[in-house]
């Protein structure tokens, strides 16, 4: 019975890394895979909770759509740029706004958004519509109406609420287009709130951008009164030390103003006056010089050869006259003598003409020096008064220099006063032409149809709920559900090999069918005796413990199913029932219970006595016998250790059908005196709570668990709800002779 001490630690370590493996499940620490295949397999499973689920959503939003009132949304589209206001500026339009930045477009825009949204823009378009309190209102909105204890501010929020919420503003992101959409059970109603959401936010605009200029209006208005004060202040100044100094200057007017410090530049009276009689004296040298030059031009030399003399009309005349009176007389000299009468007379013409022109010249030399004689005299005078006007200028600069002072300060009022003004005029008259930077693109037009309900989108949005809820249910369906139903679940759920599975037989009693080596059981069993072969590295252990976590959950139709195999292999099997307090192999047998391991234990029969033909070759039995008051001491006795390993001398395998190990201490006593232990699950009944209790205590005895058997199974049920894997519903042998 004994292993080498080799196996004894593999054993051990195949035994902790399992426990490690259970304990690790029970923790919820197990590794956890998605298979789309068991997602399909738990589906098809629960298919009918699952329709449920779907259809009862399904017809909920059909229910639900069919009773709900038709609402209709308007759309308003308006393009929103992104300028905004400027107060002051150097623009020609003060109202057209700087451009903003690149990066600050975005947040520009979402703030119009913001704005469309907002509660002042509602209660503009709440006034402007009349709603507040209007039962109209709200039976279009399809709200209750207000109650006569609600206060005007309540109505006012509840009115506003309602706006608020049935308004939809969209921007897209690649867009300057602005959607604006109202949603009422009228649509026309619709339509016109949202153009008056619209034009109230175009107005709502200006009528900042309107206000925003006013604080600079205000305060350009409260300068200018005080730069009217200073101006008329510092003209006072000025004009009282003018006359307390004496000082009379003129002032300038117009345009003036604005291109120099004219008080400051301008000259006094006798300032002007000096300047003119300097500019007079020396226009009156000039003419000096122009003259003296001319009268010595016509005293000096012949008297006809002075241009001004031969500038003279009267003298280029007489010079004509003489030049034909001369020729005249050349012509009657040469016809008569001297005293000829005519040529007398034509003597006399000539020098009557001579004198006459000396005469003219005269005059013009005697013009041209008095001419320059009183030029001369002209210029003596003015000299002399420029002179006398030189010292009471030098006087007069000397007390204007105060006088320059406060001139300029009142120029500098002056100007400043002027500029504020220009200013706020150009304030006032830029606040009534403001520009919008938002243009309506299109009006709300009224709805032909509704915008909800729509029946189409919310049973799709159903189906789709139910699928989701139907998802969830499944799956937290499959978290709670800690039965073993399908062959995967025992390694999935409990971390061990599973060595076979047993098909659950319609033929009544299952060791009936066992007697059919065609049958599906003997089958499966057959294949549990082959897992057991190469159960370990030695092979088929040599003492067999066969248990399960409950009871009825098909030990003895098992243990019965290996020794029989075993015993058909040729190998000499014992088959002893150590459940003394519910035991059942000797009925199965139909056997006594007189004699047994009860009375082995307690030395009152003989191992020869004890040991039965089961009247199968090969195969031996020993029965539970009398139950004792106390089962637990017997099997924990030396005594049973002993019997085992005289047993196992004899014997080539010692099948033990064991009791459960829930609530028992029996089966993990007898698992700690055996090579290896194999676990019996009834499919769709073992739940993993018990299962992984049974597994702790089995190992914590140190036993060497083999796996697990799911009996009972059903592979046609398994087939329509877990898994195809088991469809192929066994391979059976044929009844006809024409098939074999």
């Amino acid at each position: 019975m004994n292993e080498p001490n080799s196996i004894t630690a593999q054993q051990a370590n195949v035994d902790t890394a399992l426990g490690a493996a259970d304990d690790e499940y029970l923790y919820g620490e197990s590794r956890v895979g998605f298979n789309l295949r068991q997602v399909l397999f738990q589906v098809r499973a629960n298919i009918v909770g699952i329709s449920i689920i779907v259809v009862s959503c399904v017809v909920l939003a059909a229910i639900v759509t069919m009773l709900q009132t038709p609402r209709y949304r308007a759309l308003a589209t308006v393009q929103i740029n992104d300028q905004s206001a400027q107060v002051l500026g150097n623009q020609d339009d003060l109202t057209q706004g700087d451009q903003v930045n690149n990066w600050d477009v975005d947040r520009f825009l979402q703030t119009q958004v913001d704005v469309l949204r907002s509660r002042s823009l509602a209660e503009r378009v709440a006034a402007k519509l009349r709603l507040v309190g209007n039962s109209k209102f709200y039976q279009m909105m399809g709200s209750d109406q207000p109650t006569a204890d609600m206060s005007q501010d309540e109505v006012k929020e509840m009115t506003l609420d309602l706006l608020q919420d049935n308004l939809g503003v969209n921007l897209p992101r690649d867009s300057r287009i602005t959607s604006v959409t109202f949603e009422s059970t009228d649509p026309a109603f619709s339509a016109k709130v949202a153009n008056t959401f619209v034009s109230e936010f175009i107005q709502a605009n200006l009528q900042r951008r309107f206000d925003s200029s006013a604080y600079a209006r205000d305060f350009l208005s409260q300068q200018l009164e005080g730069a009217k004060v200073k101006v008329e202040q510092s003209e006072q100044n000025l004009n009282d030390y003018a006359r307390a100094a004496g000082l009379i200057r003129p002032r300038p007017s117009g345009s003036d103003d604005n291109n120099s410090l004219s008080s400051g530049s301008g000259n006094s009276v006798t300032a002007t006056s000096l300047l003119e009689l300097n500019t007079a004296a020396n226009q009156a040298e000039a003419n000096r010089i122009a003259a003296e030059e001319r009268w010595r031009a016509i005293s000096s030399g012949s008297i006809l050869d002075s241009p001004d003399v031969l500038a003279n009309t009267a003298v280029n005349q007489l010079l004509s006259e003489r030049a034909k009176a001369g020729a005249d007389l050349q012509q009657q000299r040469a016809q008569h003598l001297d005293d000829y009468p005519s040529v007398v007379q034509a003597k006399a013409q000539l020098a009557a003409i001579n004198k006459q022109l000396n005469e003219v010249a005269s005059n013009i030399r005697a013009s041209v020096k008095q001419q320059y004689l009183a030029a001369q005299q002209a210029e003596n005078e003015l000299k002399a008064k420029v002179n006398a006007l030189k010292s009471s200028t030098l006087s007069e600069q000397d007390r204007s220099v105060q006088y320059n002072m406060l001139a300029r300060e009142a120029d500098t009022n002056r100007e400043l006063y002027s500029g504020l003004l220009q200013r706020y005029k150009e304030l006032n008259a830029a606040a009534g032409i403001t520009n919008s930077n938002i243009s309506i693109i299109d009006q709300a037009d009224p709805p032909s149809e509704p915008s909800s309900p729509k029946l189409a989108r919310n049973l799709a949005l159903a189906l789709l709920g139910g699928i989701a809820l139907a998802g969830v249910a499944l799956f937290l369906r499959t978290q709670f559900d800690d039965k073993v139903r399908v062959p995967e679940d025992v390694e999935a759920k409990l971390g061990m090999p599973l060595l076979g599975i047993i098909p659950r037989t319609t033929e009544g009693d299952p060791l009936e069918a066992l007697a059919d080596p065609k049958s599906a059981i003997s089958e499966g069993y057959n294949s549990l005796r082959g897992s057991l072969m190469y159960s370990t590295a030695h092979g088929l252990p040599r003492t067999l413990l066969v248990t399960s976590s409950q009871a009825s959950e098909g030990k003895t139709t098992t243990s019965f199913a290996i020794a029989s195999g075993l015993a058909r292999l040729g190998r000499s099997v014992l088959l002893i029932d150590v459940d003394l307090r519910r035991p059942s192999l000797h009925k199965a047998l139909g056997f006594d219970n007189k004699h047994g391991l009860s009375s082995l234990l307690t030395n009152q029969d003989t191992i020869e006595a004890a040991i039965r033909a089961s009247g199968y070759d090969n195969l031996s039995v020993i029965t539970s016998g009398p139950i004792p008051p106390s089962p637990t001491e017997l099997l924990s006795s030396q005594r049973m250790e002993q019997l085992l390993d005289q047993l196992s001398e004899r014997f080539d395998s010692v099948i033990l059908d064991s009791s459960p190990v829930l609530g028992l201490a029996d089966a993990p006593l007898m698992a700690a005196l055996v090579d290896g232990v194999v676990m019996v699950i009834e499919s769709d009944r073992g739940r993993r709570g018990s299962l992984h209790t049974s597994l702790r205590r089995l190992r914590g005895a140190h036993s060497h668990i083999l796996g697990a058997v799911l009996t009972m199974f059903d592979p046609a049920k398994a087939a329509n709800r877990y898994s195809d894997y088991y469809g192929y519903d066994y391979y059976a042998y044929s009844t006809r002779t024409e098939e074999a």
